[in-house]
């Protein structure tokens, strides 16, 4: 059922908004208390923030019912403009910096909330590699797949699928925390020299993927004549 933004949903039995009652309060604790560790840079379990936030266990594994759920609410809560960026601008170049202006000043922002998750992540592929991961739920990663689509969309159908597809995968290298852990802890860039890289980079792929598809249109076009 769609609730109303006008009508915020209500608890039945008491009439108390639902974002507001002790249930929300509860679990807002417990997300600013995963975000206080993780941005300390833990990976903590559900037990370890219930223990923090002084929430008892069962109460919190029915927020959260395993650590992937709790730091994926964590990872949403440190993206939260991001999640919902969109761009009018008509050209790939400029609504992919747009993304990148966006974006990487708010990933920096939470750099060990999101350092955190990739450690989970990691730590996951390692156990499930070793066959030890058993029935634990996974955390996935995906929100700059449909982003960068988003920003490469007056692309969509001026460049051939697979050759759109490939320069999102392209740009997924140098968009998000991944770029700071190679360009701020290897190569130890402040942070203006990091988004400027990572912005001109950028640019770079998105430039030499127009420009590649021209010559093979070019030559296809010579090839017919």
């Amino acid at each position: 059922m769609n609730v109303s933004r006008q009508q915020p949903a209500t608890n039945e039995d008491t009439g108390e908004r639902a974002d507001r009652g002790p249930r929300a309060r509860t679990k807002r604790l417990m997300l600013e208390t995963a975000t206080r560790l993780m941005q300390a840079g833990a990976t903590p379990s559900v037990s370890e923030v219930a223990e923090a936030a002084e929430v008892s266990r069962a109460t919190a594994y029915r927020y959260f019912p395993s650590q992937a759920a709790l730091v994926q609410a964590v990872v949403d809560e440190g993206l939260g403009p991001i999640l919902t960026w969109k761009s009018t601008a008509a050209d790939a170049e400029r609504r992919v910096a747009d993304l990148f202006d966006t974006a990487m000043p708010r990933i920096e922002a939470f750099e060990a909330t999101f350092k955190a998750a990739l450690k989970l992540s990691l730590d996951q592929w390692a156990r499930r590699q070793a066959g030890t991961l058993g029935g634990e739920p996974a955390f996935t990663r995906g929100h700059r797949v449909e982003l960068l689509k988003e920003a490469l969309a007056p692309l969509k159908g001026r460049l051939p699928p697979r050759d759109f597809k490939r320069l999102a995968q392209a740009l997924s290298l140098i968009f998000g925390v991944e770029v700071l852990i190679v360009l701020k802890d290897i190569w130890g860039l402040d942070s203006r020299r990091t988004m400027s890289v990572a912005q001109w980079a950028a640019s770079a792929l998105v430039r030499a993927a127009i420009a590649e598809s021209a010559t093979d249109t070019a030559g296809m076009t010579l090839a017919t004549t």
